[in-house]
Order: structure tokens, then C-alpha cells, then sequence
């Protein structure tokens, strides 16, 4: 029979537990021992080496960011304090097609590869060295990795403009094996992009022969997320079902007018295929997307906001139509003159995102991309802005569900065992918030801006971020998947 330790490293008192399975809140103090919780319960008996006053807050789960770029950030920019500042303790990493291994030093990396900002030297030939690499050098917050197809492609194709041949095909797959025994959790596919738009939907699946055997993840960029979604999400779950394994569509959205309003559509073909095969999928909280700056595919329709240039920095958090009339040329003119770099593009409605947001099973991921001075505000918004504008002031659900998205459900589907949901004997990573408070303030404008009322952040039992500063702690660990039973 098990005892309550009378003794803690850390002890969290007086706060409301909402616990990341979606379950109603609870009054109890949470009690931390070698990076794990102890216990939860009336500790108020105990003693602690270092204590924490939640009164009036709510103590959860620390949020698991679904889709993310930070891949190169999380070794250059260890702290990672435009995740940990909203609550965020876990990163899902390797998204679109893009990873930071495997690479060959001095290789140039096509856009939107070079968006990672990895350097030409020094680069991860395998991605066992990559993962060596975060647990030398841990960040603040654990990592769970993919291995990007468009990577894949990069590495082993002098051509990228045409379907792999076998011997690609077989090159391609020996890496993702490799991968798959490195740790990495899944393979993620960009064939929006153009490293990957003329891979066919055959290559991808013999690519991610190896994910069959470990039931790891597909996670995808699709096709087309405009005019030809419905055959893009077709073509997602044949290819889900084709390696046995579950699939997760990246950051679901309907772009460009003339198809506002097809999540009415899109939802319940998504839920209807959920009935026969396992598929999760997530969002952000945002009508805006980013990317690379792009002149084809329709990007030209709607407002595109410059996030960064490298022949021009000096025009980043301007308009693009502003700077195509200060030059004289045309919009598209502007675009290739700017490029590289990435860009803001307004093309979604904001009902669609409502609808997403609401849809039972969508888990919520930043997308955002950790490069330059005027990112999109939501690598730096994204979980308070749903707890805080959607949850509370919209009423979209319950903070209870609004938890649960960014938590115990992310952990459900990525298989990120043990963490997720507050329970004795799992990793401690948690957050501390005001419910009345939270809220995003990063916005177009000042898109860097931190979070208010984040109160505390907890990575493996380590406080990282507290009282707006960052307490300097990197205790991050590299995560690795263990299979649904």
C-alpha cells in the first residue's frame, strides 16, 4: 500500500486542478519529487524544499505545442522563451515535410527548409545526431521529433522537380529507418511545397514503409488546402490506410475566398473517416497563416504581411502591396525581389476557424516559425489566445476542453507517454495560470510580445519561467514514441 511522501522537492498549494482528460476542476495541491508528481491531494501536512502559492489559480498540464518549426531553435535558442512565456513545456517538431536531419554540410537548402535557419556547417548528417545533440545540450522544453520527407528528398535527389525513381525511393527509406530507431516519432510530408509538390501519393507511401512495423506517425502539410481539399484529405487517409498507421492533418484550414465556409463540409468527412481509422488533426487560433514567401497557388489573394526578407530585412512587418508601389512593379514583382524569406498571408475566414477550433478532436499547435523580428503572433500567442479570447471571452468551450486540446489529447495521439495529464507518477510539467487573466498580446504589429497571466511554467519538475522572467532552467528532455496499444 502506497503512502503520501511527507516531504517534496516542490509543492504547489492552494490551486484548481484541471487535469488534461477533460474532467471537471478540483481543489489540490500538487507535490513534485525527481522531475515526476508524487501527489495530489490535501498535502497540507507536508513540507517542500521550494514552494509555489496557486491560490486563485488554475495548475494544469503544461501545454504540448502539435505543430512547430523549432527544430533548429530548440539548440540555438535553448530557452525557447516564446514557448515557455505561454505555458508551452512540450514541442512536436520536424512538421511540413522539414526536419533538421538527415543533412549534408555545405548543401543548400531550398525554401522552406532554409526557413529552420540551419547552419551550412556543423548540420546533422543522421538524426540520431540530431537527438544526440538536445540531450547534450537540453532546451527548456522536451522535444518530440519527425523526420521531414521534404528533407528526405532534398538529401537524396539532384533533382526535385519530378517523382523519386526505386533507387530514391529505397534511399529515402533507409533514412527514414534509420530515423525511426534514432527516436524520431513519425514522418511528417510538405507536398504543398515545392520540394515535394511532384512526389506522387505511391513514393510517400514506400518512403514510410518503415513507420508499419512501429505504428509511428503520418503527419502532413497536404496538397491543397484551397480549391481541391476534399481530394487532398482523400488522399491523406489512403495513404494512413495503405501503412496501417494513424495520421494527423497539420493545421486544418480552408484558404482563399471561394472556399470560406467548406469546414461544413471538411469536418464531418474528417469525423465520418475518424469511425475507420485513426486520424487526429490540429489548428491554430488565427484567420492569418505564414510561410515562405510564395507568388503561385492563389498565396497573391489576400493580404500578404512580410515577416522576414534576406536581400531586403528592412521591409519586414510591412505590407506587400505598400512596398510594390514604393518600388513601382507589381505585387508578384515585389514577392520575388523579397525572397527568401516568409510572409503573413490573411486567406482564411474566421468562422472556419471557430468551427475548427470547436471540432471535438482538434488538438492546437502554433505553426510558428522562429525567425526574425516580426514573426506571426502566434509563436508567441497561440495557447493563451485560446484560453483567454476563445474559451473565456468567445465562449467556444470549456476551460476544461481548452486544456485538454493542448494537452492530454495531444498526448493521446502523439504518444507521448506519461505526460499530458497531471497524475501521480507522471513528468512534471505544468502550468500555472489566471482563468481571468490569460490572454494573448502578441499581436501583427508587435507580434514578439510575451503573455499575461502565465504565472508559472514547470519542465520535469524544474520552475522555468516565472513572474514574466525566465529562471534560466533547460530541462527539457528528448521524447520518443511509444506505440498505442
Amino acid at each position: 500500500m502506497s503512502t503520501t511522501p511527507s516531504h517534496f522537492d516542490l509543492l504547489i498549494r492552494g490551486g484548481t486542478v484541471i487535469d488534461g482528460t477533460k474532467a471537471p476542476r478540483f481543489d489540490a495541491d500538487v507535490g513534485i519529487t525527481d522531475g515526476r508528481i508524487a501527489a495530489i491531494g490535501d498535502l497540507s501536512g507536508c513540507t517542500a524544499t521550494q514552494t509555489l502559492d496557486a491560490t486563485g489559480r488554475i495548475v494544469a498540464p503544461g501545454f504540448i505545442d502539435s505543430h512547430t518549426h523549432d527544430d533548429q531553435a530548440v539548440l540555438s535558442q535553448a530557452q525557447m522563451p516564446f514557448k515557455v512565456s505561454q505555458g508551452v513545456t512540450t514541442v512536436i517538431a520536424g512538421n511540413c515535410g522539414i526536419s533538421a536531419a538527415p543533412l549534408r554540410a555545405g548543401m543548400d537548402l531550398p525554401m522552406p527548409l532554409s526557413l529552420l535557419e540551419s547552419p551550412a556547417e556543423g548540420r546533422f548528417t543522421t538524426f540520431a545526431a540530431y537527438l544526440d545533440a538536445l540531450r547534450a545540450t537540453p532546451s527548456s522544453v522536451n522535444v518530440a521529433a519527425m523526420v521531414g520527407h521534404s528533407t528526405l528528398r532534398a538529401v537524396t535527389m539532384a533533382d526535385l522537380d519530378r517523382p523519386a525513381n526505386e533507387a530514391e525511393i529505397a534511399a529515402m527509406q533507409a533514412l527514414v529507418e534509420e530515423a525511426m530507431q534514432a527516436g524520431a516519432i513519425g514522418l511528417s510530408t510538405g507536398t504543398f511545397y515545392p520540394p515535394a509538390v511532384k512526389a506522387t501519393t505511391e513514393e510517400i507511401i514506400e518512403v514510410g514503409r518503415p513507420l508499419t512495423a512501429r505504428k509511428a506517425l503520418y503527419v502532413t502539410h497536404m496538397r491543397d488546402e484551397g480549391d481541391r481539399v476534399m481530394e487532398a484529405l482523400e488522399e491523406t487517409f489512403h495513404i494512413g490506410r495503405a501503412l496501417d498507421i494513424p495520421v494527423v492533418v497539420s493545421h486544418h484550414k480552408v484558404q482563399n475566398v471561394q472556399n470560406h465556409g467548406r469546414t461544413k463540409v471538411t469536418l464531418p468527412f474528417i469525423k465520418e473517416a475518424m469511425q475507420h481509422q485513426c486520424i487526429s488533426l490540429d489548428c491554430y487560433p488565427y484567420t492569418a497563416g505564414s510561410t515562405m514567401i510564395r507568388t503561385d497557388r492563389g498565396m497573391m489573394d489576400c493580404r500578404v504581411l512580410i515577416a522576414s526578407s534576406v536581400p531586403h530585412p528592412e521591409c519586414a512587418g510591412r505590407d506587400l502591396k505598400d512596398i510594390a508601389a514604393e518600388w513601382g512593379v507589381s505585387g508578384e514583382e515585389a514577392a520575388i525581389r523579397l525572397q527568401p524569406g516568409s510572409a503573413i498571408y490573411f486567406m482564411m475566414d474566421e468562422d472556419d476557424v471557430q468551427r475548427i477550433l470547436a471540432f471535438d478532436e482538434t488538438m492546437i499547435g502554433s505553426d510558428g516559425i522562429p525567425l526574425g523580428e516580426k514573426p506571426h503572433p502566434r509563436l508567441w500567442g497561440t495557447f493563451p489566445r485560446v484560453l483567454g479570447h476563445y474559451a473565456r471571452d468567445v465562449g467556444l468551450f470549456p476551460l476544461e476542453t481548452a486544456v485538454w486540446k493542448m494537452t492530454g489529447l495531444t498526448a493521446r495521439n502523439f504518444g507521448l507517454e506519461g505526460r499530458g495529464t497531471l497524475k501521480p507518477g507522471h513528468h512534471a510539467d505544468l502550468v500555472i495560470f489566471d482563468a481571468a487573466t490569460v490572454r494573448d498580446t502578441a499581436s501583427y504589429e508587435t507580434p514578439t510580445r510575451p503573455a499575461e497571466g502565465i504565472d508559472a511554467v514547470i519542465v520535469n519538475g524544474a520552475v522555468t519561467w516565472r513572474h514574466g522572467a525566465h529562471s534560466g532552467a533547460r530541462n527539457g528532455q528528448v521524447i520518443t514514441r511509444k506505440p498505442q496499444a
